[in-house]
């Protein structure tokens, strides 16, 4: 290399210079890493780093600038991404392949998403932690829902309540059972709290494909505070669409229970 010191510019960050099969050179203008220290700044074992590698995981490998057989160094902006990676199994519980493919079709979209999530989880819990609680015992008086049903709605895990009671979701639901039970959906009827089981299990992948859609459209698209504002603005007029929509369809639904009702009668 014409006595130039390769490892000694990769080192300082400012250049770094391989030849390749053709006997050329390479130039990289970037920060460098050594993998002690990459591991170091990531986190993560040099085991571990070289398995992300032969995984494709870190890209492929074009950025490495290697100076003999047992020395290379990497981007600094390994760190982040290795960081990503760490995250998206510790925290999303994503497998590689799954991680590969999302960071190969755009790594920036795949932070600009986790950082959305992030932030409406940390508003949301921040919210749940500013609601007051109603104790158990408040909450048996004010609505007059009995005892063990509340303590069955809780292992089925239609309610949540800490030491503290109940948040204001839980309460929310009980008020609404409350008004059912005093509407006559009661036990003597056949009405048990099993059947709040049907609009969970109907809800739940409702809501996973609207977190889906939400974060999907809007990550990347808007900065992340105006994101967080359409988010809080679309609450309510989502529950009043969904109950709007509720009652449409139970209308359509007697409907057409009382034509085949009708059909069935005509035919006997």
């Amino acid at each position: 290399m014409s006595g130039v010191d390769v490892r000694g510019r990769a080192r300082n960050g400012v250049k770094a210079a391989a030849g390749d099969d053709h006997g050329r050179d390479r130039v990289a203008e970037r920060p460098l890493l050594k993998m002690s220290e990459l591991a170091e700044r990531s986190g993560v074992s040099p085991g571990t780093i070289r398995y992300y590698l032969r995984e494709g995981l870190l890209g492929g490998g074009s950025d490495i600038v290697r100076t003999s057989r047992n020395m290379a160094y990497y981007p600094r902006g390994y760190v982040e991404r290795i960081a990503l990676i760490k995250r998206l199994q510790e925290e999303r519980f994503m497998p590689l392949r799954v991680i590969r493919g999302a960071l190969e079709s755009d790594p920036e979209r795949v932070r600009a998403l986790i950082e959305l999530e992030d932030r409406i989880l940390e508003r949301a819990l921040a919210s749940a932690e500013q609601d007051s609680r109603v104790s158990r015992k408040a909450v048996r008086e004010r609505y007059g829902v009995p005892r063990n049903v509340l303590e069955r709605l809780a292992q089925i895990g239609v309610l949540t309540p800490s030491q503290r009671g109940y948040d204001n979701d839980d309460v929310k639901i009980i008020e609404a059972i409350a008004s059912f039970r005093a509407g006559g959906y009661d036990e003597t009827l056949g009405f048990t709290v099993y059947d709040t089981l049907r609009y969970r299990e109907a809800l739940e992948p409702l809501v996973r494909e609207e977190v889906q859609a939400l974060v999907g459209r809007l990550a990347g698209e808007v900065a992340v505070d105006r994101a967080m504002e359409i988010v809080a603005a679309g609450t309510e007029p989502l529950r009043e669409l969904i109950g709007a929509m509720h009652s449409k369809l139970l209308l359509a639904e007697l409907r057409r229970h009382r034509a085949g009702a009708a059909q069935s009668g005509a035919t006997d």
